[in-house]
């Protein structure tokens, strides 16, 4: 699903009547604040859908494919999504 189609779906059914536009800006305030609360407190929780959590990935040696030279890939952080046992059973 593409943001244009989620924007889409959202607008179809919303009973507050907002524009497209102001969908879409809601839409975006949204993932605004989430990704704030997954910097700030490193973890962000929506009940019965799942978890977004900082994950750390340790420095490790990799293998550049176009020449087959080892390199080395420094330490980075990223974020991991853990499904609700809810939303799981759902799939």
């Amino acid at each position: 699903m593409t943001k244009q189609e989620l924007i889409d779906k959202i607008h179809k059914n919303n009973p507050w009547g907002l524009s497209k536009k102001g969908t879409g800006e809601v839409i975006d305030a949204v993932f605004v604040h989430i990704s704030k609360a997954i910097k700030k407190n490193r973890r962000f929780s929506y009940p019965g859908f799942g978890t977004w959590n900082v994950r750390n990935r340790k420095a490790r040696t990799g293998r550049n494919p176009q020449t087959g030279q080892t390199i080395r890939i420094k330490a980075s952080k990223t974020v991991g999504f853990k499904p609700a046992k809810a939303f799981k059973t759902k799939l």
